[in-house]
């Protein structure tokens, strides 16, 4: 497995190391001691699977209490993830990163917590799939606007009129509005 620092440091690039023959493939996605290694020292207690079609945008979602830590990857199709930084202290606060993670590519994402997190379906459907440090409690969710002018985040999008978006995300706070109270608990 090889991992690499994104342009955030504790954001992690993984690529496994796929064994592949004729009959279909192998591969490792986790291993506790190889993350260790990493300084990914996760426990989890979730893993998530959603599915979604072309041009479906999931996010920016955070957790005020309870942050979970997310292990992400895409079993079919391909999205743009990206992970915001929300921890007040870090040096990267309000930065962003994304990558392209593919069934193609296998890349998997190490998204911290106090991060952020959210996707763009670039495929025609996507299988997204993530292991979680923490128990989802919607009592603590938080969403911040995708197009929030102060992240900038470059969803490489071409027409956002065909962006599907939840009304959770479309009624996301700026980065502005939600700063304070991400200051209060992180």
């Amino acid at each position: 497995m090889k991992i690499t620092e994104t342009k955030i440091p504790d954001v992690k690039l993984i690529e496994p190391k796929v064994f592949g023959d004729k009959r279909g493939f192998f591969m490792e996605t986790w291993n506790e001691k190889t993350f260790k290694e990493a300084d990914i020292n996760a426990i989890f207690v979730q893993d998530n699977h959603s599915r979604s079609v072309k041009n479906t945008l999931r996010g920016l979602h955070y957790q005020i209490k309870q942050p979970q830590g997310k292990l992400v990857r895409v079993t079919c199709g391909e999205v743009f993830d990206v992970a915001v930084d929300l921890r007040p202290n870090s040096p990267s606060f309000g930065q962003w990163v994304g990558e392209y993670l593919s069934e193609e590519n296998n890349r998997m994402l190490w998204v911290p917590p106090g991060f952020a997190h959210g996707f763009l379906v670039t495929s025609g459907t996507a299988d997204f799939q993530y292991k979680c440090t923490d128990f989802y409690s919607p009592e603590y969710e938080r969403s911040i606007a995708w197009d929030d002018p102060t992240l900038s985040v470059n969803w490489c999008v071409t027409s956002v009129n065909q962006l599907l978006l939840s009304d959770k995300d479309k009624n996301a706070k700026s980065f502005k509005q939600a700063e304070e109270e991400i200051k209060a608990y992180y």
